[in-house]
């Protein structure tokens, strides 16, 4: 009988990651222990544990074979998600999570520590008011704000060759029809996660030295 990090594991492959049960086996303690907490502290409004699995674990490491470079940060990361789960995945990528939320990033730093993930250091700011040098390789938002905001939310972050991975819902297409001149669609994914019905996509974003033209958002994404 597969055993559940076994199946999380088998779940992870099919979206193109590499998990071992070991690690599997972590970041179901995660799940376990973000429940725990969030009976006294609110950090999810995702509660049944199989959800939990889908909406967490699995819609975090759908992005993995997105990220790009060495540096990650993952602004608006809540309770962890998905820089937890990406870093875990990931063990050779440095990852930064960012979140204006004190209690949440408690529970993230206490997760890192309990599980024992190095790679991973929480930072309690407004992505904006960063300046980091170099700038990361990737940044990572999951549902954090409609794109012009999100832009603008983390151009601080970035550098030419920053990739910007915005993960949403359905298709956005006013969202791109309202992109900044100074930002370019360089690809995106429709993003099909076991266990999930429901839309998921996401789009990789760079900025531009100079303006480009706008995004054809009738195009829509590639399918995997």
């Amino acid at each position: 009988m597969v055993s559940q990090a076994g199946r999380l594991a088998g779940d992870a492959a099919l979206l193109g990651v590499r998990l071992g049960e070991t690690d599997a086996a972590r970041l179901l303690t995660l799940l376990e222990e973000l429940a725990r907490w969030n009976r006294r502290t609110n950090l999810t409004a995702i509660t049944d544990p199989q959800q939990m699995i889908t909406h967490h674990l699995l819609d975090s490491l759908a992005i993995s074979p997105d990220l790009t470079g060495t540096r990650v940060a993952d602004v608006g990361t809540g309770a962890g998600f998905p820089g937890l789960p990406l870093a875990v995945a990931n063990p050779g990528r440095q990852f930064t999570l960012i979140d204006s939320n004190a209690k949440k990033l408690r529970f993230v730093a206490h997760a890192a520590a309990l599980l024992g993930i190095g790679n991973v250091t929480t930072l309690h700011a407004r992505a904006e008011s960063l300046h980091p040098q170099p700038p990361f390789d990737t940044v990572t938002a999951r549902a954090l704000a409609p794109l012009p905001k999100l832009l603008a939310q983390v151009a601080t972050l970035v550098g030419p060759a920053t990739r910007v991975l915005a993960m949403k819902g359905r298709w956005p297409e006013e969202e791109l029809a309202a992109l900044p001149a100074s930002w370019s669609l360089a690809s995106s994914r429709i993003l099909t996660i076991p266990g999930l019905d429901a839309a998921r996509c996401v789009l990789v974003l760079s900025r531009l030295k100079t303006p480009a033209a706008r995004v054809d958002a009738a195009a829509g994404p590639s399918s995997p």
